[in-house]
Order: C-alpha cells, then structure tokens, then sequence
C-alpha cells in the first residue's frame, strides 16, 4: 500500500513544484534548472560511483566485508536513477543519496531494519527434491536376483 501511495504522491509533489517554481522564475529558467541538475547529477554518480567502486574492489581484495560498500553503490545508482527523472523533488532526494555521510546513516537505518540470512552446508549431502512431491511408484515392477554375502551366483 505504501508503495502505492508513493507512485501517486511524487507525481503530484512534482507537478505543484513545477508549477509553483514555474510561476516564480519562468519556465525556461525552471526546465534549465531541470536540465542541469540532471547533468551535474550524472557527473556526481558517475565520480562517486567509480570512487565507490574503488574502495568495494580493495575491501574484496583485502576480505573485508563489502556490505557496506555495496550499499553505498546501489544508493548511488538510486540517486543516479533519481537525478535522471525530471523534477525538483527527485533531484532533491538524488543528491541527498549523494552526500556521504547521509548514505552511512540510511545504511545504518535499513541495517537494522533488513534482516539477512544465510546457510552454508560442508561434507556430503544429499540432493534435494525440488518438486517437493511424493512419485507414485505402485505401478514401478524392477524384476532382478539378489544373493546374500557369501552365496555362489550359479
């Protein structure tokens, strides 16, 4: 539901700052503001993003853990989808995913509000039915001999 609310209430958030913007400074003014913001924005994610990159690839070769590197590309590439969407309110948020110590505190926010797990198994296992139904093997006849250890087969 509240994904919902979401896709509806940007949309109208947007259309009264573009007005309200509009009518204040003109409308070429605002579409150059538009314009521009999603330039410099691109230019932001793609410098932040390498520089994110960069430390994600020493944290791996120094078997770190990167979680948090890793949060901080995706929020990038958040803020780059963001900054890319004509509109005052998206790029505000864009460029607030683009200020360090903002995405530490969202990565320390959803940390505690994600729960992540995993299971790891070593030694012999058995495969898994995957189709998780019970064959129906009444109809099955396997014809064969068997002989007790020590038995001749003549």
């Amino acid at each position: 539901m509240w994904l919902f609310i979401l896709f509806v209430s940007v949309p109208i958030i947007e259309i009264a700052l573009f007005i309200q913007i509009g009518g204040s400074i003109g409308i070429l003014p605002t579409l150059l503001i538009v314009v521009l913001t999603a330039a410099l924005g691109t230019w932001l994610v793609r410098n932040q993003g390498l520089a994110t990159l960069s430390s994600l690839k020493n944290q791996v070769d120094s078997f770190q853990n990167p979680t948090q590197q890793l949060a901080h590309g995706a929020m990038i590439l958040f803020a780059g989808a963001l900054l890319l969407t004509p509109g005052f309110f998206t790029d505000g948020f864009g460029f607030l995913l683009l200020i360090p110590r903002f995405r530490d505190f969202a990565f320390d926010y959803l940390r505690t509000r994600i729960k992540v797990g995993s299971t790891a198994q070593s030694g012999f296992t058995q495969s898994r039915n995957t189709n998780y139904q019970k064959k129906d093997t009444s109809d099955v006849i396997i014809e064969g001999e068997f002989y007790e250890d020590g038995e001749s087969k003549d």
